[in-house]
């Protein structure tokens, strides 16, 4: 990075020294702030940098012992506050106030074309045909993750990932790690509020210097920028986003609120820059569907020299006006288009063709090919998607085929050259036993995938993801266990089974990669947590095919307890609502497995437990017609297993207080549903309380 001197900075202060008062010490201290804040607009924001990295590091390094012998002149916004903080449990959701649309996509002259006709017959509304040329904005499409910032009177106060355009990730601790965010508009008149939207993104450059630390570490490399990018925004642990060389472009604009919007999108990202936040410099204007494909034929030439990926370039309506009158479709808006550059392609030869094992035992052939450069990197394997789609494209062993691979999409065969047929081709023939564990392949009536019959417990190619599924949230939430954890204790043989991981320990935790004591500890306590479960739950967690969280939840409320699930007949099962003959057969087959049973039993032994309730009993359920609200964290219980003792005994639970409210159970850290609670003078209890209510203990 090149960035200023002290000296040359204009602010015609003088640098206190060692003998200065605290004002003197707070003086500099935000001289010092306002100094980085500066120099990095100036490169973030600007592309101008106006010193050296080395006389950059030497501010902050001035303001970084400042602050650590002054500990009172430390603030949230100080650039020496970018670090990140302790590890989170999980990302909580954030409700967009304005949903994050997807846009539709165009591929050819023709779509191009299309879509200025649809959108100036729109705006032209019957008017003269002879309209002048529609003005478009023209921006790049970027290869990275999208992100709403939230600010408030100018203070960034949230970020959140796009999710599925409703509701997205909290990522704001992540995201205050990241240099070229602001974490203050650069404005004397801020909005009351306004939601940034854009891009973050990893230069190619930052992404090779990365890699490179991550096989020094001996740790897994990314595969692209992309995926660093998204990787290292989704971290759980903030300090690691903050060691990765995260960047981000504004690109459009969410929720406004206290300021006047301005009247084009080209206005809107000059609005952006002048306020200190990061737009891209490879934007223009033009006029009707020439200037959009010279725009495109123009980025496609440049695409390869720019310092990051993008995979395609973005065109909208200039004029919010008009992009307002043109509205949306579905869940896309019809005043932009998104132009994709084509797929890469390469020609090179099917050495073998092998089946590969799925988490979910999904068998899928895949290509060995003869090594070949496309898309930006060297492949050596690719997709051929399922047994119908091999005969569709009648793709033999030695033919000399066509790779494709676009963005970061796993690369694929889309044909064969039929002149370059050897005699001796050989036809792939879909094997009937996996080739991990031995158990038969199936492939069920309607369905184009073949599975292997084993399941998570029997294949090993299976296991990861069956565990992983096992310990997930929606299961049995056994937190910090997450996919690498997972992965690291199946490849050393540590543990084979979800019941060996209620027997794991603190040695055998602690020598893992980027675990310690304190860590291993955590896990084993949200293990030891995880043994109070609801039915539903554990039925969900044991990845019995077919059975989502819906039918698990169905399963437990109609058969009460597990041991009447496990020898119902399939017609018994059928007389759940959501179980048909497919996911009835599916339960009777697993239950009919020696090691399932085996695996149950021993999960059980180990502890695992969760309340029954005999449908067959005909007593009353003493919370009856009774809404209650839980908020906050309880000794013991948790929210979900608190919900399902409620529910089995009669009880609704609601998600938000109001004036039909039975009852509110208040934890630690309970918030606004208490206030309102009391507010509205509704009756208030604790755990201890709840459990007395329902005259039973948890678990007997």
């Amino acid at each position: 990075m090149m960035l200023s001197a002290p000296g040359s900075s204009g602010n015609g202060g003088s640098v206190p020294d060692s003998d200065s008062d605290s004002a003197d010490w707070q003086t500099h201290a935000a001289w010092l702030r306002s100094e980085l804040v500066r120099h990095n607009i100036a490169y973030y924001v600007f592309d101008q940098p106006t010193v050296p990295d080395a006389q950059y590091d030497k501010l902050f390094g001035e303001l970084q012992a400042l602050e650590t012998a002054h500990p009172e002149l430390i603030n949230a916004e100080s650039p020496t506050q970018r670090v990140g903080a302790a590890p989170l449990g999980q990302f909580s959701q954030v409700t967009h106030s304005v949903p994050m649309l997807s846009l539709n996509n165009g591929f050819n002259e023709a779509d191009i074309i299309a879509f200025d006709r649809r959108a100036k017959e729109a705006l032209a509304q019957n008017a003269s045909p002879s309209r002048q040329e529609i003005e478009y904005a023209t921006e790049l499409k970027f290869d990275g993750l999208a992100i709403n910032l939230r600010y408030e009177h100018g203070v960034f106060t949230q970020a959140a990932t796009r999710g599925d355009g409703a509701t997205g990730e909290d990522v704001t601790r992540n995201i205050r790690t990241v240099r070229a965010i602001p974490l203050r508009l650069q404005t004397s008149t801020p909005p009351a509020l306004i939601d940034i939207r854009g891009e973050v993104l990893m230069y190619k450059a930052d992404f090779v210097r990365l890699n490179a630390r991550q096989r020094a570490a001996g740790q897994k490399e990314f595969a692209n920028p992309r995926n660093a990018a998204a990787g290292s925004l989704r971290q759980l642990d903030s300090r690691i986003t903050a060691q990765r060389a995260l960047r981000f472009f504004a690109y459009g604009i969410g929720a406004l609120d206290g300021a006047e919007l301005p009247r084009s999108h080209s206005a809107l990202l000059d609005w952006y820059s002048s306020m200190g936040v990061p737009v891209c410099n490879e934007r223009n204007t033009c006029g009707g569907a020439v200037g959009l494909l010279e725009y495109f034929h123009y980025i496609g030439q440049k695409r390869a020299q720019l310092p990051y990926d993008i995979d395609g370039v973005v065109y909208k309506v200039n004029a919010l006006a008009e992009q307002q009158k043109l509205g949306f479709v579905s869940r896309a808006p019809r005043f932009a288009l998104a132009h994709k550059f084509p797929a890469e392609e390469a020609l090179t030869v099917v050495l073998e063709i092998e089946v590969q094992v799925g988490r979910t035992g999904a068998i899928t052939p895949v290509a060995r090919l003869a090594p070949v450069f496309v898309g930006g990197v060297t492949v050596t394997n690719a997709t051929l998607h399922n047994e119908d789609e091999v005969n569709r494209k009648d793709i033999r062993i030695g033919d000399t085929v066509i790779a494709r691979r676009a963005g970061d999409v796993i690369p694929e065969v889309v044909a064969y050259v039929p002149e370059q047929r050897p005699q001796d081709a050989r036809r792939f023939v879909m094997p009937t036993n996996c080739p991990v564990c031995g158990s038969s392949i199936v492939r069920l009536e309607d369905e184009a995938i073949a599975r292997c019959s084993g399941g998570w417990i029997k294949c090993a190619a299976q296991r990861k993801g069956g565990l992983q599924h096992f310990a997930s949230r929606r299961a049995m939430d056994i937190e910090g266990l997450g996919d690498q954890l997972i992965d690291q204790l199946v490849d050393r043989h540590i543990i084979t089974t979800a019941a060996d991981l209620y027997k794991l320990g603190l040695t055998a935790l602690a020598v893992l990669d980027r675990m310690a004591d304190k860590s291993a500890r955590n896990v084993l306590d949200a293990l030891e947590k995880s043994k109070s479960t609801t039915l539903a739950r554990f039925v969900y967690a044991l990845g019995i095919r077919h059975v989502g969280e819906a039918t698990a939840k169905a399963l437990a409320s109609h058969f009460g307890t597990l041991d009447a699930l496990m020898q119902a007949s399939e017609a018994q099962l059928l007389e759940v609502a959501d179980v048909g003959p497919v996911v009835a057969n599916s339960i009777t087959q697993f239950f009919a497995d020696p090691l399932n049973i085996e695996l149950i039993a021993q999960l059980r032994a180990a502890g695992v437990q969760w309340a029954e309730n005999n449908v067959a009993e005909t007593s009353p359920r003493p919370l009856l017609g009774r809404i209650f609200v839980l908020t906050g964290s309880m000794p013991t219980l948790t929210r979900d297993v608190a919900a399902a003792m409620i529910e089995a005994a009669g009880g609704k639970v609601a998600g938000s207080v109001s004036k039909k409210t039975s009852v509110v159970v208040a934890g630690a850290d309970a918030g606004s549903k208490l206030v309102k609670a009391q507010e509205l003078g509704i009756a208030i209890m604790d755990e201890a309380a709840l459990l007395h209510l329902l005259k039973q203990p948890y678990f007997e």
